[in-house]
């Protein structure tokens, strides 16, 4: 018994070969394997899509992701850590959004965009100042961002709080008032034009006023004049998730 092999012991070899031989083609296998054109083999997303340099593409590719965010064939590009290390020196956004806090209204989202793609304001209702109107410049002027959209959005309630206040002449408590000032204009404009909804009125007389005042603002103005910067005023519906463009579009 000493000089031969178990009966059993040679079993449990050959098995083991067989379990060896078996993960050793497969580990092949999964190596050679065809990649998909565009994928990563390591599971991660595809290189970014080159950077819009002009309004005309910036606007389509905005509004490309907004129909992706609308019927769900969502790309969620530039959001893997590739894209998190490309970005973490340098930034060049290709459009600027102005919209509102509101939770329902995240840019980055709706245009279905990720790291490094947009320069993002968001104030109630797109009120503006000063700060606001740099922080909008900056990236036209810094970096050459070729598009600005100003979002307003359905039943928004900073521009309901406003209007009410405006129209009872009841100003709203410590610093909203500071809001409702800077949406007067619009609310001026809502009384002039009437409706059946004034609120909604009202926010797309934000969008488009505030839009036009930065198309034809002192900084903005030559760069709006060369064709080297679009202003786009749009509205977003919280009901279908669609982007409509009010004024600006660069066709």
């Amino acid at each position: 018994m000493d000089g031969a092999e178990h009966p059993g012991r040679r079993a449990l070899l050959a098995g083991g070969l067989v379990v060896a031989t078996a993960a050793l083609t497969g580990c092949s296998s999964t190596s050679s394997a065809p990649v998909a054109a565009g994928a990563s083999p390591l599971g991660r997303q595809p290189s970014p899509q080159p950077r819009p340099t002009t309004p005309a593409a910036a606007f389509t590719r905005l509004m490309d992701g907004n129909k992706r965010w609308v019927s769900g064939d969502l790309q969620h590009p530039d959001r893997d850590p590739d894209r998190r290390e490309f970005v973490a020196q340098k930034q060049e956004p290709f459009g600027s959004v102005l919209a509102c806090i509101d939770s329902r209204v995240p840019p980055e989202l709706l245009f279905d965009t990720g790291l490094g793609d947009l320069y993002v304001m968001r104030t109630g209702g797109e009120a503006v100042g000063p700060v606001v109107t740099g922080s909008v410049e900056y990236g036209p002027m810094t970096s050459g961002t070729p598009l600005i959209v100003v979002l307003g959005h359905q039943r928004c309630g900073a521009i309901e709080a406003a209007y009410k206040s405006l129209r009872d002449d009841k100003p709203l408590p410590g610093n909203l008032e500071s809001i409702a000032k800077a949406l007067r204009p619009a609310y001026q404009q809502t009384v002039r034009q009437g409706g059946d909804d004034p609120v909604d009125t009202m926010a797309r007389a934000q969008v488009t006023l505030t839009a036009a005042d930065l198309r034809s603002n002192d900084d903005l103005a030559p760069l709006v004049e060369k064709g080297s910067l679009a202003v786009i005023g749009a509205y977003y519906s919280l009901d279908t998730g669609k982007v409509e463009v009010l004024s600006g579009a660069p066709y």
